[in-house]
């Protein structure tokens, strides 16, 4: 496998004012064991900004907004789930369905794509590792053009 230097990698980050923030249910065994990908993507341009796995927990969505940080983040498009207002200030805050549309159309991309991520499906993960792994290779080569 090829590594690479971190001293050798530039980055460039580009500030984003607006993003659309959303979070996606499979399982992992059994229905009830539910795993979540929560993710952000620019408002504007539909770029995939950050994403983390997790339960649908307050703690989770702490993990991605500090993962937004640096972009500068003025105002977060989210739907009614109750994370968001108790994790994010009322004037930065913007719930509701008519700016969400974006992220929505890509949760039917990733469920169209990775069948363990559909509704009603025969397919699942049997371990937290392999259904992570999946979807983190998934979006790193569609969303960020990463050969893995």
């Amino acid at each position: 496998m090829h590594t690479v230097e971190p001293n050798a990698v530039e980055v460039i980050m580009h500030r984003v004012e607006d993003a659309e923030v959303d979070e996606m249910g499979g399982f992992v065994g059994k229905k009830k064991d539910q795993r979540w990908l929560w993710h952000a993507m620019d408002h504007r341009t539909g770029a995939v900004l950050a994403y983390v796995f997790g339960r649908r927990k307050d703690e989770v969505f702490v993990k991605l907004k500090a993962l937004l940080e640096p972009f500068g983040i003025t105002r977060y498009h989210t739907d009614h789930w109750g994370a968001y207002a108790r994790q994010l200030a009322p004037d930065e805050h913007t719930p509701g369905k008519h700016n969400t549309q974006k992220i929505e159309r890509k949760h039917l991309t990733l469920r169209t794509r990775i069948k363990r991520l559909a509704r009603k499906t025969m397919c699942f993960s049997k371990s937290i590792e392999l259904h992570d792994i999946v979807i983190w290779l998934f979006v790193n080569r569609y969303e960020f053009g990463l050969s893995v």
